[in-house]
């Protein structure tokens, strides 16, 4: 009963302290998503403070606090990704399609080896002499399809 009685004497901090909370349980357990709710606990409690309101009426402000902020975070996430993304990013053979390079080595049988900065990949075209310039035009896996330019 003592509980009760706090919450509703402290009831504006005690949503900024439940909201401070869930912020910080989502440093220990992060996910994104107690983040949303703690900021939704924060601006209710920064209401309360300004406007006393019954508890009924302080739970549906939270749940519509907490709804806007997901909501607005999931218009937004979207876009922040795709500025910085990178699709090539775990897959090397495909930032060298289109590059051009000189062979070291002919390709036989349709199949050679390439020198690429510190790598040597398989490279798959048609047969071609030492010394020939080729572009790569697609890569399979972890080999990359050439042909003479």
């Amino acid at each position: 009963m003592e509980i009760i009685a706090f919450l509703a004497e402290n009831g504006p901090w005690s949503w900024i302290v439940a909201g401070l909370v869930l912020l910080a349980l989502e440093l220990a357990l992060p996910g994104g998503f107690l983040v949303w709710l703690g900021i939704g606990g924060i601006l209710t409690g920064l209401l309360t403070l300004v406007q006393p309101l019954p508890w009924a009426v302080q739970w549906l402000i939270f749940g519509v606090f907490s709804l806007v902020s997901i909501v607005l975070w999931l218009r937004i996430a979207p876009k922040r990704r795709r500025a910085g993304h990178r699709p090539e990013l775990n897959r090397r053979t495909d930032r060298y399609i289109g590059h051009e390079a000189v062979l070291d080595a002919p390709i036989q049988d349709g199949v050679g080896r390439l020198a690429l900065g510190d790598s040597i990949w398989r490279i798959a075209g048609p047969d071609l002499p030492a010394g020939q310039r080729i572009r790569i035009v697609a890569a399979e896996g972890p080999v990359l399809r050439v042909e003479a330019v």
